[in-house]
């Protein structure tokens, strides 16, 4: 989220680089790609559980931040104990769904409350004051706020009504599918379009 408050944005960061991309996209297309090949449910879960460890025991060696690689074998863990528990192999995914749901209705009950959860974090990351949300001066800024916390909301629906229904219908590949192609691309593009929403303008040049 430190990207928005650049004056330049970078897609390649704000994903976590090359290998961010790798560790949040490979156990899902692991799973989804082993599932095929199986038509079973132990093997894609082991094979996605290994690929997420084994991101995790790199960084542990390599000495580089954990956050991403914790985060992606928490979500997996559950994915996987989920599946396990319930024998559907869809249900690798429904933490993802549940996700999704939780982050629309907090950004919705935000904008009711007239606290634009984007605006409440760029004003965080700034370390300014929320004079914004009752200023009249600062309309516009307010305006930009409510629009790019609408824009995540509408990412979070958008996923929601592809992916649910390809989950009530077991479609498992297809369903991997979509969350792998509305993942990191879709958050990316989400979030560059807040920067463009939310960034300052730029000063002019002193002579």
């Amino acid at each position: 989220m430190t990207q928005i408050l650049g004056e330049e944005f970078d897609l390649k960061e704000a994903v976590g680089g090359p290998r961010g991309l790798v560790e949040a996209v490979a156990p899902g297309l692991v799973f989804v790609v082993v599932y095929i090949a199986t038509g079973a449910l132990v093997p894609p879960l082991v094979a996605s559980l290994a690929v997420a460890v084994l991101a995790m025991v790199l960084r542990l060696v390599q000495r580089t931040p954990l956050t991403q690689a914790a985060g992606g074998l928490a979500g997996v863990v559950i994915g996987v104990v989920w599946a396990w528990r319930s024998g559907e192999a869809e249900d690798y995914f429904a933490l993802g769904l549940w996700t999704n749901a939780a982050y629309a209705a907090g950004l919705l009950v935000s904008l009711l409350a007239r606290w634009p959860i984007v605006g409440v974090v760029v004003s965080l990351l700034r370390g300014e004051d929320f004079s914004w949300r009752t200023d009249p001066a600062l309309a516009g800024r307010r305006r930009r706020y409510v629009l790019a916390t609408w824009l995540w909301i509408a990412m979070f629906l958008v996923r929601l009504a592809v992916q649910v229904p390809l989950y009530l219908d077991s479609s498992v590949a297809w369903l991997g599918t979509a969350r792998i192609v509305m993942g990191v691309p879709l958050w990316g593009l989400t979030l560059w379009a807040t920067w463009v929403l939310v960034r300052r303008p730029a000063t002019p040049a002193t002579p």
